[in-house]
C-alpha cells in the first residue's frame, strides 16, 4: 500500500526530474507554483509596499496588524512565491491567531546575495517606523527562507537594531557550504535533495561571495542574545544537520532553541497538510510557538 508521504515524494520528483540544464528560471518558478500553489488565493492577500519592497498581508484580515509574523519563503533563493506559500501562511495565520506578512524579496540569479537580506531589512525597519513593536513581530521561514530569517536577524544585531520576538524555522538552510554530517548520513534517505544540488543552489545565490560568512551561513554567526528559536525538520533530510546544529549552537551561546525532528518526513513537509497529519500537527506546533511569543506575551495567558 502506498503511503501518503510516498505519493508526495513522487509529485515533487516529477517536477525536479523535468528540469534540465536548459530549463529557464522562469519555467522552474512556474512549475513550483503549480506544485504548491492555490488558485484563486482566498481570502485575497492585501498588497502593500514597504520602502519599495512588495509585501502582502495574508490570512486572517480581521486580526490586528500590530501582532504579526513576517513570512520568508523557501525555494533555494531562486523559486517560490506568494502563490506557492499562500496556503501554508493562511493556515499558520488561522492557527496562531496572528496575521502573516509575506515579503516578496528579490531572488537570484537576477538579484544575488545580499539582495534578499536588504529587502527584509527594509520591510522590518518600515514596520518599526510605523509603530510596530519588535516584541510583537516574529520571523518565520522555510528552507532558504529560514536562512534569510536568521541572516536578517544577524544583520539587525550588527546594526544594533531591536530584534524580533521570536524566530520559527521549517527545514532551515543554515550552512551554505553543506558540510553537515547529514549530507552523508541522509544521502540515501532524502529523496529530493543532495549535497551537490545544495551547493549548486548556494553558488547560484552567492554569485561568488564567500559561503562561509555568517550572513550567508548563519550557523557561523555570533548567536549570542538571539530571540527564542523554534525549528522543525524531517528525519530524512540532508539539511537535518543544518537544523540540529543551529539549535545546538544557539543553546551553546546561551540562547533558547528547540529542534523537533519529525520521523519519516521530508523537506518542508508542512506544505502538504491535506495529505499528512504530521504537517497539520507541525503547523499547530509552530502556531503555538507564535502565540506564546507574539500574542500571549504580557497578557497573563
Amino acid at each position: 500500500m502506498t503511503e501518503p508521504i510516498d505519493e508526495i515524494i513522487q509529485r515533487v520528483l516529477s517536477v525536479y526530474k523535468g528540469w534540465g540544464r536548459d530549463t529557464t528560471v522562469a519555467q522552474m518558478r512556474a512549475d513550483w507554483d503549480l506544485l504548491f500553489g492555490v488558485e484563486p488565493m482566498k481570502p485575497a492577500p492585501i498588497m502593500e509596499r514597504f520602502d519599495g519592497v512588495e509585501a502582502a498581508w495574508v490570512g486572517r484580515h480581521d486580526l490586528p496588524k500590530d501582532k504579526l509574523f513576517v513570512y520568508l519563503h523557501g525555494g533555494g533563493y531562486q523559486v517560490g512565491s506568494l502563490r506557492s506559500h499562500f496556503d501554508l501562511i493562511c493556515r499558520l495565520s488561522e492557527a496562531s491567531e496572528s496575521i502573516g506578512l509575506y515579503v516578496d524579496y528579490r531572488c537570484a540569479p537576477e538579484y544575488p546575495f545580499p539582495a534578499p537580506i536588504e529587502d527584509c531589512l527594509k520591510v522590518y525597519r518600515a514596520l518599526l517606523e510605523v509603530g510596530s513593536s519588535p516584541d510583537n513581530i516574529a520571523f518565520v521561514g522555510d528552507s532558504a527562507g529560514g536562512n534569510l530569517a536568521l541572516a536578517t536577524t544577524l544583520k539587525l544585531k550588527a546594526e544594533n537594531l531591536p530584534l524580533p520576538a521570536a524566530i520559527g524555522l521549517m527545514s532551515p538552510w543554515t550552512d551554505l557550504e553543506a558540510n553537515g554530517e547529514s549530507y552523508v548520513t541522509r544521502a540515501g534517505s532524502d529523496p529530493i535533495h543532495n549535497q551537490k544540488m545544495i551547493r549548486r543552489m548556494a553558488s547560484n545565490y552567492l554569485g561568488g561571495a564567500d559561503a562561509a560568512q555568517p550572513l550567508a551561513s548563519p550557523l557561523h554567526g555570533d548567536l549570542s542574545e538571539m530571540p527564542p528559536v523554534f525549528i522543525q525538520v524531517g528525519d530524512r533530510e540532508t539539511v537535518l544537520s543544518d537544523a540540529c546544529d543551529m539549535a545546538a549552537a544557539i543553546k551553546a551561546a546561551g540562547g533558547e532553541a528547540t529542534c523537533q525532528v519529525w520521523d519519516r518526513m521530508i523537506h518542508v513537509f508542512q506544505q502538504f497538510p491535506d495529505e499528512l497529519p504530521e504537517a497539520r500537527a507541525a503547523i499547530d506546533g509552530m502556531a503555538a510557538f507564535l502565540r506564546k511569543h507574539i500574542i500571549q506575551k504580557g497578557t497573563g495567558s
